[in-house]
């Protein structure tokens, strides 16, 4: 989890529930877009900690468009803030926007938000241009003074800038789900210890590693063994094999893949 610092806890606790009531007077008078981007300049001074005249931007130029607000250290931009009406649904559409904008700038990180629902998307710079969504929150729902609802915001605040704490955050997320924790049980290493297991559980039954792929499929949510996600799943545990094998100064062959059964087994 994210070490907060107390002073910020401390702020992060009275100002949440300051703007808990705020959010919920907007909400019932359902404010417009530009009342809402008020609300949200206040919430990144606030709460978050920024100099409201000096580290926050509206209306961004990005190639000819805006974005709503930019927030800015040492004169570089470091999140983009697409801002929608607090009534409105964050919506796919509105999300191809505010990645457009930061992809067409070359900044990484892209914030979507109503100020109710928070999401924060870490850009890839690939062709075509894709996104991951790190953290997802409805300020709402928060308890002000818990250290895990405490932490996500955390990552929106200034002295988490300063720390690269998005990025960190980033990085454990990218190998801290269910795909890559759902890749790893597929290895051969992996297989090789339930094989093992299984066999000190009666040593007459000697169950090969095509089975046990086989029941894993019983045992492995189908999501987490199929598509996209998974399929980068894997191969970056295949790499990270690679990887190890070569710093041991063995054969340099990619690890053996990991084996998909066929859709219609069992």
């Amino acid at each position: 989890m994210v070490n907060v610092p107390k002073r910020v806890s401390d702020r992060l606790a009275k100002q949440m529930s300051a703007f808990q009531r705020v959010l919920k007077n907007a909400k019932d008078r359902d404010v417009n877009e530009s009342d809402t981007v008020t609300i949200v300049t206040d919430m990144l001074a606030q709460v978050f900690g920024f100099n409201k005249y000096e580290e926050i931007t509206s209306e961004q130029e990005i190639r000819g468009t805006f974005c709503d607000l930019a927030v800015k250290l040492e004169g570089k931009i470091r999140y983009l803030i697409e801002v929608k009406a607090i009534g409105l649904a964050l919506r796919d559409n509105h999300l191809r926007q505010a990645v457009g904008y930061g992809a067409n700038h070359g900044i990484p990180w892209v914030v979507l938000t109503n100020a109710i629902d928070w999401q924060i998307y870490r850009i890839r710079f690939e062709r075509p241009v894709s996104h991951d969504l790190i953290c997802s929150c409805n300020i709402l729902d928060m308890n002000a003074r818990s250290k895990e609802d405490q932490a996500q915001l955390f990552l929106l605040c200034r002295e988490g800038l300063t720390k690269d704490v998005m990025e960190e955050y980033h990085e454990h997320v990218q190998v801290a789900n269910r795909f890559v924790i759902g890749a790893i049980l597929q290895t051969d290493s992996v297989i090789d210890v339930v094989r093992r297991e299984l066999r000190r559980l009666s040593s007459s039954v000697n169950v090969d590693k095509g089975e046990i792929k086989v029941l894993m499929r019983d045992v492995l949510k189908r999501d987490v063994m199929e598509g996209e996600a998974a399929a980068e799943a894997i191969s970056r545990v295949n790499k990270a094999a690679s990887k190890t094998l070569r710093k041991r100064g063995k054969k340099s062959e990619p690890a053996p893949p990991v084996s998909l059964e066929p859709k219609d087994v069992g």
